[in-house]
């Protein structure tokens, strides 16, 4: 489904009806919820139910078309797309402020990123050089010029000469040879005259061809996946709650966009410390080598605190802000997410400022929430973890076109809401619908997950 209008036209309408309705006034959040209302409302428009003209004697049982527009036709039961909820979703899901976000006009699309590869990307030019990657050692006259500092495979100068199907050769000597991409890793004589990266002389530099580096563009398919909830109240329930002043069906709405909230939350978060503890097992000799063991109270030293050995655990965050930054060679990590004994200590030791996010939407019971920034970076409690969970998981939130997670929502919510026939009782059924996509070649790059260990049983005292 094409967006039909331009993009400053989708944010000057929909901009203040969001500010309006949720009290988000971000601008990179109005950004994409304006996408995702344009894409959202054209869906909604483009999907009407109507009564079957010959369906005089009797509406009947509940009962929804099978296909949109189709001659299979339901009963004309309203069951709309609710733009205001899917608003409050939206609104609600932090763990949409850890990844960007990049709206779909459809249930299935691609999602582009780009990268740099070395000597263009060709393999097939006899007269200079083709660089490649492999697992494997160097063959016949061809030369290591290097690691990956990635993946640790070799980087090798392919010397001798290639046939006409050159791609065929690298495979046959090489089995899974891929090419060298400028923002992953660095070949140091690619610029320069030899491999050890020493500079031409004005005559060299006069007379030698540029090497070349080529841009290139790759796509990854995206389909939209689900997740749905559905609560029924019964007709007592709404009849007796109005005299408290309680709409029974407006609170289980609320629940259920709850529900939906807890559910992407954590379907986020699980994906940012699953390739937080791969980014680490890659980096070094083993997954636990970039944990930290705190003393105990009792084993303290000299002018050593308990303070300073909380300390230390904002120190290894910051670590891991410099370690996203030397592999992923985007930029830092720039939020972190960590269980409430975490955050109760980096409160309390100096230094660390609480703050109020950029942002003004509730934050609901369960769902994981800002907490303050220290040294620019975001600091989110994720409630949902048992006290004594002491890992710590940092990332680096990009634009949607390098590495990492990318959030590309369909339908943030879809709601149906019937009668049941037997009990005349209303049910409704909420559902999102979206993709959460590893994008690039090294998506695990921009996270880093540790655990903060020692012989205490309780980290606030280290007793």
């Amino acid at each position: 489904m094409a967006n039909l209008i331009n993009e400053s036209e989708v944010r000057a309408t929909w901009s203040p009806i969001i500010e309006s309705a949720t009290g988000i006034n971000n601008a990179e959040k109005l950004a994409w919820m304006s996408t995702y209302c344009h894409n959202h409302k054209l869906y909604e428009d483009a999907n009407h139910m109507s009564l079957d003209p010959m369906n005089l004697a009797g509406m009947g049982a509940a009962s929804l078309p099978a296909t949109p527009n189709g001659s299979d036709v339901g009963s004309g039961d309203k069951a709309p797309s609710l733009l205001p909820l899917a608003m409050q979703v939206a609104a609600q899901t932090v763990g949409l402020d850890l990844v960007p976000v990049v709206p779909m006009a459809g249930p299935m699309g691609l999602l582009s990123y780009l990268d740099f590869t070395y000597e263009g990307g060709r393999l097939d030019n006899e007269a200079v050089p083709t660089y490649i990657k492999t697992a494997a050692a160097a063959a016949g006259n061809d030369v290591k010029v290097g690691e990956s500092r990635i993946d640790g495979n070799n980087i090798i100068r392919v010397v001798d000469a290639l046939s006409v199907d050159s791609v065929a050769n690298i495979a046959a000597r090489y089995a899974g040879a891929e090419l060298v991409k400028g923002l992953e890793d660095h070949i140091a004589g690619f610029s320069g005259k030899n491999d050890a990266g020493a500079p031409y002389s004005r005559l060299e530099g006069e007379s030698t061809n540029d090497k070349v580096m080529g841009l290139s563009l790759f796509s990854k398919s995206i389909a939209a996946e689900t997740f749905q909830v559905a609560a029924a109240v019964t007709r007592e329930q709404v009849q007796d709650l109005k005299q408290y002043g309680v709409d029974a069906v407006a609170q289980v709405e609320s629940v259920l966009t709850n529900e939906l909230t807890q559910s992407i939350n954590q379907h986020i978060l699980g994906s940012i410390r699953s390739l937080g503890e791969s980014n680490v097992a890659k980096a070094f000799a083993a997954a636990t080598d970039f944990d930290i063991t705190l003393p105990t109270a009792a084993a303290l030293t000299g002018g050593d605190t308990v303070a300073s050995a909380h300390r230390s655990i904002l120190t290894q965050v910051l670590a891991a802000a410099n370690l996203i930054a030397n592999r992923g060679r985007r930029g830092a990590g720039n939020f972190a997410v960590v269980g409430p004994q975490v955050a109760t200590v980096l409160q309390s030791i100096a230094g660390f400022v609480a703050n109020p996010m950029a942002n003004t939407f509730s934050q609901s019971a369960g769902a994981i929430y800002p907490l303050g920034s220290v040294a620019g970076i975001n600091v989110y409690t994720d409630p949902t973890t048992t006290w004594d969970d002491y890992s710590v998981s940092v990332g680096r939130k990009g634009d949607g076109n390098g590495p990492g997670l990318v959030f590309m929502p369909y339908l943030m919510a879809e709601s149906v809401q019937t009668i049941a026939e037997g009990t005349m009782a209303p049910k409704i059924a909420v559902k999102s619908r979206f993709a959460l996509v590893e994008a690039g070649h090294h998506p695990e790059t921009q996270y880093v997950k540790f655990n903060v260990g020692g012989a205490w049983t309780n980290l606030i005292n280290l007793v």
